[in-house]
């Protein structure tokens, strides 16, 4: 790393050369990461599920598994102890080495982003890319995203400290690190990169920053990662090609709100049920190691009681591992799973994901919540088919609207969940009633959010602080903050100090401008300055103002800035400044007070956040 900054030094590549540069690294980095994650999920799944119990999780049609499945007849039971041991080595590995990689990942993230600089140990991506393996290769009900997030995020704060970059650099770097890996593992670079400057974010903002070196890390990342993919898959949408549906009159506007009510009703039981059983791991008395071994064993037995609940039909254990394939089906013959497994699905989904990754297990929230979604919208959809045969409604259609609708509302990310499904899944016909569906799922679940640890908007991130303040400062002048009318004391330069003593004994005053017969301003003391000469009254009455006075002192006009003022206030450490009048050189129009610029500063922040809350 510090070759590279040397060689960027001495080729003198201005910034967004530097950035160019910087990104691709990380986009290379979190490639070969995200491939890796790829790979070791498809090993663990074919020698402990497939292995043990016959049971080989069906794909998304973009996905083809790297190994041949086992010979071991299908052995339902085996799950729950497959499951559970991965639990176990994967609850075994975070909280041994490295605490803050349990759960979603995604959390852990924007925690680094917004408080902690940029900072993420560099042994976090290693222990989240093993474990997220684990626990979803033995069929822990999780998603890929919080895990790759946390790895991509990871490994461009890594990089960023080790080429001793800054805090805000720094930032960046695992911003573009989380999208370089989301755009990878879904082959969505465009979505990544915005899911990365959205998702930091409750409230519609963005870091605006972070997009361009996202994008250039995530188009890196990408085209590593389809490297390690099936010649005839390398570029092929995640659920196939075949997914095309249309928008044709405004009447069917109707059954999609009715989909937006079902998808605001399932994304506040999601985000109460997996708080809630989060709430209830963390107050086992256990060590937290056996936390995830507890949630995924119990998390197994759920899914065979779907599994059993509709005759062995092997569909319904969508509930666990990603569910991917009978999401497949749900997009393309909604039908063929029906209504009643749809609704179960999308409902014990909640359950089981809410029992793994509350429990500390180590997966992502995004998987699951496309699989809640689209099962939620199919079954919808086939319920208004019924009802309303005359629209020619696609149940199908339902269930790509509803993946969308209901990761916007809990993740608070509207753009880029828009776009990442319309990359999952190569369909451009239903924008206006996904338009509809997210909008108002976004509006209504403001209460509700997955990641907890995002922040309303860049104003109260800690990240931004320091923009803020120049920004709010640089927007008041000196003019409207000091007072005009407040009588100010001006000392004439040939003042005696024993007039000056006498002075200050009935005077409030801290600061005394010094001018000279013409009026005009030529330094300034403070009472502190006097004090210096009490104890030395034999010089009295040889001393005289200017002798006092400092006459190298700092002011400010009324045309200037108050941040210009607040820069000149901790330069000298002062708590006034004279405002000048820039016409008439040497003119005082009056004091400026620190207090007061310091109280012009809150009352323009409470409007901002009083008029962004009357938004």
């Amino acid at each position: 790393m510090k070759l590279i900054s040397q060689v960027i030094d001495a080729l003198d590549i201005r910034s967004s050369g530097r950035w160019f540069l910087y990104s691709t690294l990380v986009g290379v980095a979190a490639g070969v990461g995200a491939s890796a994650f790829y790979v070791l999920g498809q090993i663990v799944i074919r020698y402990t599920l497939g292995e043990f119990a016959g049971y080989t999780p069906a794909t998304a049609e973009g996905e083809q598994a790297l190994f041949a499945d086992a010979d071991t007849p299908f052995r339902p039971w085996m799950i729950v102890v497959v499951m559970t041991l991965g639990g176990l080595v994967s609850g075994t590995l975070v909280y041994w080495l490295a605490p803050e990689a349990d759960g979603a990942g995604g959390n852990t993230a924007i925690d680094a982003f917004h408080n902690r600089r940029g900072d993420i140990r560099g042994r976090v991506p290693i222990v989240k890319l093993i474990a997220s393996a684990v626990t979803l290769g033995t069929g822990g009900s999780g998603g890929q995203e919080g895990p790759i997030a946390l790895i991509g995020a990871g490994i461009g704060s890594w990089l960023g400290a080790r080429m001793k970059l800054s805090h805000r650099d720094r930032r960046v770097l695992l911003a573009a690190g989380m999208g370089a890996g989301v755009g990878a593992i879904f082959r969505a670079p465009l979505a990544g990169a915005l899911f990365a400057g959205e998702i930091l974010y409750s409230d519609a903002d963005l870091e605006a920053d972070v997009i361009v070196p996202a994008a250039t890390a995530s188009i890196v990342a990408y085209s590593v990662f389809t490297q390690v993919l099936p010649a005839e898959s390398r570029f092929l949408t995640l659920f196939g090609e075949d997914l095309h549906h249309t928008f044709t009159t405004p009447l069917e506007l109707i059954p999609y709100m009715g989909l937006a009510a079902a998808v605001i009703g399932g994304g506040i039981l999601y985000v109460s049920t997996f708080e809630a059983m989060g709430r209830w791991f963390r107050k086992l008395p256990i060590i937290a190691h056996l936390r995830p071994a507890i949630g995924a064993a119990l998390a197994g037995l759920v899914g065979m009681a779907m599994l059993y609940g509709f005759n062995g039909d092997q569909r319904a254990l969508a509930v666990l591992g990603i569910g991917y394939g009978t999401l497949q089906e749900t997009l393309t013959a909604a039908s063929g799973v029906g209504a009643t497994m749809l609704f179960a699905i999308a409902l014990v989904k909640i359950l089981t994901t809410s029992l793994t990754i509350g429990s500390g297990g180590s997966g992502g929230v995004f998987g699951p919540s496309m699989v809640i979604g689209g099962c939620l919208g199919a079954a919808v959809g086939l319920v208004f088919q019924q009802w309303m045969p005359g629209l020619g409604i696609e149940p199908e259609a339902f269930a790509v609207v509803g993946m969308a609708g209901f990761f916007a509302g809990v993740a608070r990310a509207p753009i880029s969940t828009i776009i990442m499904v319309r990359a999952l899944t190569g369909d451009f016909g239903l924008l206006v009633p996904t338009m509809l569906v997210t909008t108002l799922t976004f509006i209504t679940c403001a209460r509700w959010k997955l990641y907890r640890r995002q922040v309303p908007t860049r104003m109260d991130s800690k990240a931004h602080r320091g923009d803020f303040l120049v920004d709010v400062l640089e927007g008041l002048l000196v003019r409207d903050v000091f007072h005009r009318d407040r009588k100010v004391m001006m000392i004439n330069e040939s003042m005696t100090l024993d007039e000056i003593v006498h002075l200050l004994a009935d005077n409030h005053q801290h600061y005394f401008p010094v001018v000279n017969r013409e009026g005009a301003m030529v330094g300034i003391f403070s009472d502190d300055d006097v004090r210096s000469y009490l104890y030395n009254d034999s010089i009295w009455r040889l001393a005289v103002a200017s002798d006092v006075m400092v006459s190298e002192f700092v002011s400010v006009s009324p045309d200037d800035d108050l941040n210009t003022a607040l820069k000149r206030f901790t330069s000298m450490n002062l708590d006034e400044l004279p405002v000048l009048d820039p016409d008439q050189p040497g003119k005082l129009l009056g004091m400026l007070r620190r207090k007061e610029t310091i109280a012009a500063y809150n009352q323009r922040l409470m409007e901002h956040k009083q008029a962004a809350a009357d938004a």
